[in-house]
Parts: structure tokens; sequence; C-alpha cells
């Protein structure tokens, strides 16, 4: 299952070997093993972009989510891996978030990875207060199998 990984953030240095097998693990637990990932790490102002123009809320947001079996794709073979989606995530939210949360960035992205690849799995936590308690527990268990977060985030020292 690869993972397509496109970070537009340059003020963090990223072990992406870490990531994509990390990334990779969320997959897995999240039942999707035979499944390709796409995830980028975007800024503020072109979260809100996207934020309005895909969902009509004009401001940023931490994680989207884009489906890719919700369009129209082509069949692929048996054996192929299908695409499961995109992930898209605001560092620059992820890192206030943490902080709020005293927590460290890696824990807030997978955090933020766990949910964005649930909802291409299909929750949806705005749909219903069993469908939000659903997830919120599926999230947990998926957590909870990925074990001890490595550090795969560095921010850039300034000089």
């Amino acid at each position: 299952m690869p993972v397509f990984f496109r970070s537009y953030i340059r003020s963090m240095t990223i072990d992406r070997v870490r990531l994509l097998r990390l990334a990779q693990a969320v997959v897995a637990e999240a039942g999707e093993s035979s499944s390709d990932l796409g995830l980028s790490f975007i800024g503020d102002r072109r979260m809100r972009h996207l934020n309005q123009r895909f969902r009509g809320k004009d401001r940023s947001t931490d994680v989207l989510a884009f489906a890719a079996r919700e369009a129209r794709t082509p069949h692929v073979g048996r054996g192929t891996p299908r695409p499961l989606g995109d992930v898209v995530i605001s560092v620059p939210t992820a890192m206030r978030q943490a902080k709020e949360a005293q927590r460290s960035l890696d824990e807030e992205i997978v955090t933020l990875l766990v949910h964005g690849v649930l909802h291409l799995c299909g929750y949806d936590h705005e749909r219903s207060k069993e469908e939000a308690l659903r997830m919120q527990r599926r999230e947990r268990m998926v957590r909870r199998g990925l074990g001890k977060i490595p550090c795969f985030v560095r921010q850039a020292t300034r000089q």
C-alpha cells in the first residue's frame, strides 16, 4: 500500500521514512491495507481555500479528507491497490492544537491522520451523535494499535 506524501511546509524537517511507515500503519489499522493514500502537509491559507472551495466554510481547519471512492474511478484489476483518497493536514493549525492539548506535534499529526483516514473509510462524525461516538471509538482503537509514536517532525532552527 503506497503512501504518496507532499509537504508545502518549509519550517520543519520531516523524517519521511518514519512518517510513511506510520501512515501505512494507520491505513492498515483502519482495515485498508491494500489501498493507496495521498498525504499532504499545507499551511492555513491553502487550507482555508480548500475548506471554502469544497465545504463552503471560509476558515482554515485542521484536516480535510478527499475520498477517492466517492469519485468516479475506472475499474482496477484484482490485486491492484485501490485509491483510498487524500488526507490534507494544516500544520500551523496542528501546531496550535498540539500546544493547547499539551502534546507533541507528532502526536497531533497522527491524531489528525487517523481522523482523516477514517473519514476516507466512510466514518462521519457530523452525520449524527451515534456516528460521532462510533468514529471516536474507532479512532481510539486505531491509535492504540499504532503503539508508541516515533518522532518524525522537527521544526527548523532559525538563524
